[in-house]
């Protein structure tokens, strides 16, 4: 289980695994609790590059990121470390 820590956002970070670059869980710590668990159940079985694509640079009133924002850096921060 990874975990990233969150910054500019209500939740303070998001849990996830990834097995063979699809990700296999993702939960998000705080935050609005049912948007952070539709984002996290929506992003479960898929490729963590169409989730980056999909997500990346999302703001969330003007804040500069959000929590799937969030979710994108830390997918891309992972496959910087692991691939």
């Amino acid at each position: 289980m990874m975990r990233h820590t969150n910054t500019g956002t209500c939740s303070r970070a998001v849990e996830f695994e990834v097995e063979n670059n699809i990700i296999k869980s993702c939960q998000f710590v705080g935050g609005c609790h049912g948007n952070t668990q539709g984002v996290a159940r929506l992003v479960v079985g898929r490729n963590i590059d169409d989730v980056i694509a999909t997500l990346d640079g999302i703001d969330c009133n003007g804040r500069g990121t959000s929590c799937p924002d969030q979710l994108a850096q830390a997918l891309k921060q992972y496959k910087a470390q692991n691939q």
